[in-house]
């Protein structure tokens, strides 16, 4: 604003100075534009009539409009619209004036660095201070195109997390390891005292006189297991027959003599493995044992394989199999392909009573007890 008399340009620096202290005057392409927080605005409004009074020149004549964006703000006026839709009292109206001719329409900027332009109208940021900005502009706030936008220096919003990679589905019954830590292995081994390596007697102590399943009721003996307490191999079979039943010693009967004759062709008495079965009681009439009667067995059969820490375990059949791998898939798939249980070599095959019924399938158990004989440095001896 120009003036000649020098007390009236005086007298302006001082209210101007006055109101900078509540404003934050930002360039752009068009000029300075005005950012005006709630506080200042209110207090603009009571003063608005008595500053104009002191920028009108004698004689009525309004203020210039054109004013050198290097020099002096303009006159308040100009903010006139951001602080109509900022002030507190709905009650009081602002004097209507015109925004001048070379300033276009814009919302005031929010950032410090080259800003990116927006009309006005819109409130600014609530609260705003001048000083640095708190954070980046809100994602609500559209961006103007045109010849006097400028592109925006500020960061993203908010970066969106990579969408998690689903995990590949695992084929029913293809388990290929199972972990050293087995899903019963959150509670203690029955025997283990202390969360120490239970011994067999102590496993024998805790099963008792069993009680926790079914089998119990039909039962004449509890089929421990039988053997070498350090041995390095172990067979594993189903359950009790009769004559297990009867003895309280696993595989007696014609399906133990097979096995008698399969251990010895591979270098080994009775005396020096260690033989036991997945449920300790006869199912009767020596159906196959159900799942609840497995779970009750399972936790037992595990301790023995912990108290022995045998090199390797040969799994008879399916459900020994099965029990230890937690894996559906048939024997006839399994058998013959080297697996581990918790760290111990595993090798399924055919259980002799199978064999029994189908002869023509010893030459591919035999083979399995080959490469078992392999790892403990046997040759082959003569076929079971």
């Amino acid at each position: 604003m120009n003036d000649d008399s020098p007390d009236v340009s005086q007298e302006l620096s001082a209210v101007l100075e006055d109101v900078r202290r509540h404003l934050l005057w930002q360039e752009d392409g068009a000029g300075r534009m005005l950012m005006i927080d709630a506080k200042a605005a209110a207090e603009l409004q009571r003063l608005a009539p008595s500053l104009r009074s002191r920028f009108v020149r004698p004689g009525g004549a309004a203020e210039p409009t054109a004013a050198s964006p290097e020099r002096r703000p303009g006159p308040p006026q100009s903010a006139t619209p951001p602080m109509a839709d900022r002030r507190p009292d709905s009650s009081q109206s602002p004097p209507a004036t015109t925004p001048p001719a070379s300033l276009p329409e814009r919302r005031p900027a929010l950032t410090q660095a080259p800003p990116a332009t927006t009309p006005v109208g819109a409130p600014p940021l609530a609260e705003r201070r001048a000083g640095p900005p708190s954070g980046p502009l809100d994602s609500s706030r559209a961006t103007p195109s045109g010849p006097m936008a400028r592109p925006s220096t500020e960061a993203p919003v908010a970066t969106r997390a990579p969408l998690a990679r689903p995990a590949a589905p695992v084929a029913a019954g293809m388990l290929l390891d199972v972990p050293r830590s087995s899903p019963s292995g959150a509670t203690a081994l029955p025997g283990s005292v202390d969360g120490e390596r239970p011994t067999l007697d102590q496993v024998r102590r805790e099963l008792g006189d069993c009680q926790r399943c079914k089998l119990c009721t039909g039962r004449k003996n509890i089929v421990f297991g039988t053997g070498n307490p350090r041995a390095e191999l172990v067979f594993v079979g189903e359950g009790p027959g009769e004559n297990e039943d009867l003895q309280g010693v696993p595989f007696v009967g014609a399906a133990g003599d097979l096995l008698t004759k399969m251990i010895e062709a591979m270098g080994f008495r009775r005396d020096d493995i260690y033989i036991c079965n997945v449920v300790k009681c006869r199912p009767p009439g020596n159906r196959n044992p159900e799942p609840d009667e497995i779970a009750a067995c399972e936790p037992f059969l595990r301790a023995q394989l912990a108290a022995i820490q045998p090199k390797v375990v040969v799994a008879l059949g399916k459900f020994a199999t099965q029990t230890l791998l937690r894996d559906s898939t048939p024997i006839t798939r399994m058998r013959g392909a080297w697996r581990v249980y918790e760290g111990i070599q595993l090798m399924p095959t055919f259980h002799p009573a199978y064999l029994l019924r189908n002869p023509a399938e010893k030459r591919k158990a035999w083979e399995d007890l080959q490469a078992v004989m392999k790892i403990f440095g046997k040759n082959p001896g003569s076929r079971a």
